[in-house]
């Protein structure tokens, strides 16, 4: 895969020289290029942002440098990068950044990233690169930040890893919270490794049994569990296909039971359903 970088920041970037990323760079089975954002301005200040029309506060970052350095970008590809890349636009406006989103940008051969600074890019950019290139524009989470370059980071890593050979475990990332595969929405429990004592707390027993039917049953449990307790808003859209009867057994003992009226979990203390 190939992911180009448009920054003003590039030094940003420098994670991406480190850890599976790094060693995917090295290995050659990801290509990553930085462009420095005002290598594309034309005046001795090498300006990429004015103020914005309408008034209010900040500042806006001009077309003029963006377009010439996303045509730059384009300009470049080889015969294996495919004819445009699709561009990826972090934004807290943007579509919510998911495990699903992550599989299917790493799908793709080619990614440019535009991350903004100030006020964003004016919005002209994105709509002209629209025109010749699949454009999506991604929020990490409900926050600001003081750039995209961040945004970058966590897309590029979760993209990174995905990919055939990344991985010392090609099965490692099927078993991750949000995996294609895994119940919609399910967390992954605790995990743990040697000692099997430490500091006077044990590793729980089912996973020294050697018996991977109850170790599986253990997991489920658990992750249903730390689901309920960190990221309820979760179980709302959790439903019955899929699960068993062990499965509902234990979100009773939680405290949830299927609604058929509802169709959703309910809690139910007491053993009444609200």
């Amino acid at each position: 895969m190939r992911i180009d970088v448009v920054t003003i920041f590039p030094e940003y970037l420098e994670p991406l020289n480190v850890s599976l990323v790094g060693k995917a760079r090295a290995s050659g089975r990801l290509d990553v290029r930085l462009h420095g954002l005002r290598e594309h301005t034309s005046d001795v200040h090498r300006t990429v942002d004015d103020s914005p029309y309408g008034g209010g506060p900040g500042m806006v970052m001009k077309p003029e440098p963006w377009a010439a350095a996303l045509e730059g970008v384009v300009a470049s590809a080889g015969p294996e990068d495919g004819a445009v890349p699709t561009l990826v636009v972090p934004t807290p406006s943007g579509r919510p950044f998911t495990q699903e989103l992550a599989q299917e940008l790493a799908g793709r051969p080619w990614l440019a990233f535009a991350p903004a600074r100030y006020e964003g890019i004016d919005r002209r950019v994105i709509e002209e690169a629209a025109e010749t290139m699949p454009v999506v524009e991604v929020s990490i989470g409900d926050y600001v930040l003081a750039g995209g370059e961040v945004a970058v980071l966590v897309i590029v890593e979760a993209v990174a890893r995905l990919l055939p050979g990344v991985l010392g475990n090609a099965e490692s990332h099927q078993d991750d919270s949000f995996a294609p595969g895994r119940m919609t929405d399910l967390l992954e429990g605790p995990v743990y490794t040697k000692p099997a004592e430490w500091r006077g707390r044990e590793v729980p027993e089912v996973l020294l049994s050697g018996n991977h039917g109850k170790i599986a049953r253990w997991r489920r449990e658990q992750a249903f569990a730390r689901t309920l307790a960190m990221r309820p808003d979760l179980v709302e859209r959790w439903r019955r296909d899929g699960m068993d009867k062990h499965d509902l057994r234990a979100l009773e003992e939680m405290g949830l039971r299927w609604s058929e009226s509802d169709g959703r979990f309910l809690r139910t203390p007491d053993g009444v359903e609200q």
